[in-house]
This record gives C-alpha cells, sequence and structure tokens, in this order.
C-alpha cells in the first residue's frame, strides 16, 4: 500500500498554470449539485462510456493544438494501446506519454469486461484537452456535443476522467 500524501490538484494547477505564465486558472462553481442517477441495472451488464481529458488521440488523428481547443476526438475501444499519444500544455506528459493508461484507463476498462465487471464497453470512447477557459464553449458546445454522442451510443454510464 502507498503511503505517498493525496495529491492537491488545485494547488498543483495553479502553480503549473503560474509556471506557464497563463492567468490563473478559474474553477467553475456550479450554483446547485447535478441530479443524482439511478443506474437503473448492475454495473456488471452495463454498456460503459469513457470521455476523458487528458488530451489523448490516435497516431494518424490531429493533436490538440492551444488551451482553449474544445475539439473532441472520437477513439475506437479496440484500439492498440501503442496507437494512443497525449498532447496538454497543462500537465507533465511524460507518464501519459508512457502508459495513456494514467489519464485514458482504456486497459483497465477491458480488462473489466473481460472480469465480468462491466457488461461491454461503448465502441467509441471520447477524449478532449482540458483546461478549457471558456465555460461557455464548454457548456454551449463541447459538453452537448458529448452527451449526444454517448445518448447515440446507448451507452447506460460514463467515465469522465478529468486530468
Amino acid at each position: 500500500m502507498s503511503t505517498r500524501a493525496p495529491v492537491d490538484y488545485i494547488q498543483r494547477t495553479r502553480e503549473q498554470y503560474d509556471a506557464l505564465g497563463y492567468p490563473a486558472y478559474e474553477w467553475v462553481h456550479n450554483e446547485s449539485p447535478p441530479p443524482f442517477a439511478e443506474l437503473e441495472k448492475p454495473l456488471k451488464q452495463c454498456k460503459v462510456g469513457l470521455i476523458a481529458s487528458g488530451g489523448i488521440y490516435t497516431r494518424g488523428q490531429i493533436a490538440f493544438h492551444y488551451k482553449d481547443d474544445f475539439s473532441y476526438r472520437e477513439i475506437p475501444t479496440d484500439i492498440e494501446t501503442s496507437a494512443l499519444r497525449a498532447t496538454h500544455f497543462a500537465y507533465d506528459l511524460t507518464d501519459a506519454r508512457r502508459d495513456p493508461n494514467v489519464v485514458f484507463p482504456i486497459d483497465t476498462l477491458r480488462q473489466c469486461v473481460t472480469d465480468g465487471l462491466i457488461g461491454s464497453l461503448a465502441d467509441v470512447a471520447y477524449t478532449f484537452m482540458g483546461g478549457i477557459y471558456s465555460v461557455r464553449k464548454v457548456e454551449t458546445l463541447l459538453a452537448p456535443a458529448l452527451a449526444e454522442r454517448v445518448v447515440k451510443d446507448e451507452v447506460d454510464v460514463v467515465l469522465l476522467v478529468p486530468v
């Protein structure tokens, strides 16, 4: 068991943005919590989707480019992990480039299917580069587009992996 202290991600993000010379990151504060949605069936019968903000893309796709890039990439969930790439302006990419699963846990999810912990994986996962300053663009463009995609994919539950 690890004895390392938990990571204070808010403080770490502030320090990284300061080091990069960016203005202080403005955290979004929701006025009310999102509604709780109870699963309608056991997780072992659910189709699971994956959305991650670590800047993962595949060999052959265009990399994410700038801090307010609110585009997303479709990643086939049967892709070889070696074909995954990572780019992001706000975190050290060393570990993600060595093993994309640290920010995009595709191999872990595939093992969960094999182990019978989840029913299946959606055919496609979605990624984007976090650290988007424009809350308006996330609220009006990115989030609705991703929500529309996972509804179309008929997933029962989505694992959101923030960076």
